[in-house]
C-alpha cells in the first residue's frame, strides 16, 4: 500500500497525502504524464478513469471522467498552473457536468502534486487547498481520502509494468468511446524536435508519407490558428493506388506541447475527424498522445480498418531514422 500518511488541517484548511514507492522519480513521474498509465489507477476500481484531454504544461488542461458499475459518469477536469518537468506541478482541480463543462455547483480546489527522491525510492507528496471549512468537510463526506486511498492502492500493478509504456512499443489505437480514439506512441526525440518534424515541410517529406513506394507530393502545412494544411500523396510508377489528399484547418495551437485541427480526405463527403495531438517528454524521448473524435462509431471503426495505425507506425519509423537519429 504505497499511501504511508493522511493529515487532515482543519485550520489551514488543507488535506495531504504521502505516499512512497519502489521507483525511481522519472518512474513515478511519467505515470502521471502518460494518460494511458494515469486512467490505470486515478479512479477508484469500481470507477476507473478515462482521460479524454491530457496536457501537462503550464497553462494546459486535463479532462476525464469516471464511470461507476451502473454506467453513470462523474467527470472532472485540471488546470494547470505551474510544472516543474520531474519535481511537482499545481493544478486547479474541478468537476464537471454531464456535458463536460466545468460544474459552478461543485467545490474547485487548489492541489500540488510534489515528486521527491528518497533512500528507498520515490515520494509524492499532494497537498489539497480548500477554500472554506464547508468545502473540506463536503469532499470528505463525498469519500474523497477513500476514494484516493482505493485508487492508490492500484499504482504498484502500473509502476512495475515497464513494457506496456517502453519507447520501442509499436505505435497502439485505444478506444476512449464510440466516437474516439487515442493514437499512442513514444518517440526518441524531444517534444522540440518532434513538433519541428510535424511542421517543416522539408522535414515532413522524408517520413510523412504512408507506404513504401509512396511520396508526399504536396505539402502545405498550417503555420497559424483558422489556416488550412493540405498534403497529397502519390504512389511511384508501378505502385498500387491513386493519388489522394488530406486538408483541414488548424483550430489550437501551442508549440510544442499541443494542437488542435480538423482533418477529411479531399473529395469525400462527411463531416472531418477532430484531432487533439499533445507531446510530453517522458523516459526514453516523447509521448505522442493523438485524440482522433469521429462523427460516429461507424466512421471510427471503417477509418481504423483501413490500416491506419500500422500505417501511422511505418511513418513514425521513418521519422526516427530518418530525421531524429540525425538530429
Amino acid at each position: 500500500m504505497p499511501v504511508t500518511s493522511v493529515d487532515k488541517d482543519l485550520e489551514e484548511l488543507t488535506m495531504t497525502i504521502v505516499a512512497d514507492f519502489p521507483v525511481t522519480v522519472r518512474r513515478l513521474w511519467d505515470a502521471y504524464v502518460d494518460p494511458r498509465q494515469l486512467e490505470r489507477f486515478w479512479g477508484p476500481p469500481e470507477w476507473p478513469a478515462t482521460f479524454t484531454r491530457h496536457d501537462i504544461y503550464p497553462g494546459g488542461r486535463s479532462e476525464y471522467y469516471m464511470t461507476g458499475p451502473d454506467g453513470a459518469r462523474s467527470g472532472g477536469y485540471w488546470e494547470y498552473l505551474s510544472v516543474i518537468e520531474g519535481g511537482s506541478f499545481e493544478i486547479l482541480d474541478g468537476f464537471t457536468d454531464e456535458d463536460g463543462r466545468p460544474n459552478p455547483e461543485m467545490p474547485t480546489m487548489r492541489a500540488v502534486f510534489s515528486f521527491e527522491e528518497t533512500d528507498s525510492g520515490a515520494r509524492l507528496t499532494t497537498t489539497t487547498y480548500f477554500t472554506s471549512l464547508d468545502q473540506l468537510e463536503q469532499l470528505l463526506e463525498m469519500g474523497m481520502e477513500e476514494g484516493t486511498r482505493s485508487a492508490m492502492a492500484q499504482i504498484d500493478d502500473v509502476l512495475a509494468d515497464l513494457r506496456s509504456f517502453a519507447a520501442d512499443r509499436a505505435t497502439a489505437a485505444q478506444l476512449l468511446s464510440d466516437t474516439q480514439v487515442r493514437i499512442s506512441r513514444v518517440l526518441r526525440g524531444t517534444p522540440q524536435q518532434i513538433w519541428d518534424a510535424h511542421h517543416d515541410p522539408a522535414l515532413l517529406r522524408l517520413w510523412s508519407f504512408g507506404p513504401d513506394g509512396w511520396s508526399m507530393t504536396v505539402c502545405e502545412p498550417a503555420a497559424a490558428p483558422g489556416e488550412r494544411h493540405r498534403y497529397e500523396f502519390s504512389p511511384a510508377q508501378g505502385v498500387e493506388g491513386e493519388t489522394f489528399a488530406l486538408t483541414g484547418e488548424l483550430l489550437e495551437s501551442d508549440p510544442p506541447h499541443r494542437e488542435v485541427f480538423t482533418e477529411t480526405m479531399e473529395g469525400v463527403d462527411g463531416p472531418p475527424t477532430h484531432n487533439e495531438q499533445t507531446l510530453t517528454p517522458v523516459e526514453g524521448g516523447t509521448l505522442v498522445s493523438l485524440v482522433v473524435t469521429y462523427a460516429n462509431k461507424e466512421m471510427r471503426d471503417m477509418i481504423l480498418g483501413t490500416g491506419m495505425t500500422d500505417g501511422m507506425e511505418a511513418g513514425y519509423r521513418r521519422l526516427e531514422s530518418e530525421v531524429l537519429s540525425r538530429a
